[in-house]
């Protein structure tokens, strides 16, 4: 009796297939949905990251730079734009505002145009090219206190390197520690030899891509290797240019390890803040618990940054018509 039961009653476990036309209709929607968010699917951790690094951080200095914020007090009292007008007329700032544009501007430019011909260099036909390609990244790699201990001693007033050479000339020593415009010379070199190598990798990379046809053309016609430079290089890895040109300035208005260890780990740049950073001054600001008045130098320190990448933005930009 179970057994005829059984086979008279069983239901088919089939699932039910929707009809032809709708299953098409469920692929293309799914391949519609597939193309609309798979993209954002992908950069979603890094949007997460970056809110929780990157822009989190940064309003939340743009709050704590409207109060007057001390670890000091319990409360913390709403000033509103008081932190940015006591910045404003600070002799300090603008004192750390010099140093950091002076410093820049005497390490970005040489670094940038050295690393240019360095690549242009390396991009020629050459024994023991990878070997060459190493050595530049070195530098980058050494650890910032290493550099700026040798380059202390090299500095040095008594017994540098640098300074004996320059007796050579009959020139009397420098204390480099001392002065602005030598402090900051210094600093630069520091700065120029860290990344020199490391931009021009960057440049040579680009380099690789430019056509060799156009190079056999103008050595043709008679184009000096400089030639060759100014006139098919620059102008053919110009997106590569303002690229380097845009990071190198930011990389110059934050330098704080330089300045920070030439200065044997002193947060005001030496003894007249000859050579204190707008970094330093930030730092020397957290140090004293000052979070508002801190905070509000660093948001008037990313003003600058914006400020100087947009102009040297225009300024390579409009460099176009003249290199071409």
């Amino acid at each position: 009796m179970a057994t005829r039961a059984s086979t008279a009653v069983t239901p088919s476990r089939r699932p039910q297939l929707p009809p032809p036309r709708d299953r098409a209709r469920l692929r293309v929607l799914a391949h519609r949905l597939d193309m609309k968010a798979s993209p954002y699917a992908y950069v979603a951790p890094y949007l997460l990251l970056f809110c929780a690094f990157g822009l989190f951080p940064l309003l939340y200095t743009a709050w704590v730079s409207l109060h007057d914020w001390t670890l000091l007090s319990d409360t913390h009292t709403f000033v509103g734009l008081g932190n940015f007008q006591a910045l404003l007329g600070d002799e300090y700032f603008w004192n750390a505002a010099f140093n950091t544009l002076s410093i820049g501007v005497l390490s970005t430019v040489p670094q940038l145009a050295l690393a240019i011909w360095l690549a242009h260099l390396l991009n020629r036909p050459l024994r023991a090219q990878t070997i060459f390609r190493v050595t530049l990244l070195l530098p980058n790699v050494t650890s910032v206190v290493a550099v700026v201990v040798i380059f202390s001693q090299l500095f040095g007033r008594d017994f540098g390197l640098v300074n004996w050479v320059l007796s050579w000339s009959g020139a009397q020593p420098v204390d480099w520690n001392a002065g602005t415009a030598s402090s900051h010379v210094a600093i630069s070199v520091m700065i120029m030899w860290r990344w020199t190598g490391y931009n021009a990798l960057i440049f040579l990379a680009a380099m690789q891509a430019v056509p060799r046809e156009l190079y056999e053309a103008a050595t043709i016609d008679g184009a000096s290797g400089f030639t060759q430079l100014r006139r098919i290089t620059i102008p053919m890895i110009r997106p590569t240019v303002v690229f380097v040109v845009i990071t190198s300035t930011i990389g110059a208005m934050q330098v704080l390890a330089e300045p920070l260890l030439f200065g044997v780990y002193s947060l005001t740049g030496g003894p007249d803040r000859q050579y204190q950073t707008l970094s330093l001054f930030i730092y020397e600001n957290f140090t004293k618990l000052d979070f508002g008045y801190a905070s509000a130098i660093s948001w008037m320190m990313f003003l600058f940054i914006v400020v100087a990448a947009a102009v040297n933005y225009l300024l390579t930009r409009r460099a176009r018509g003249s290199l071409t």
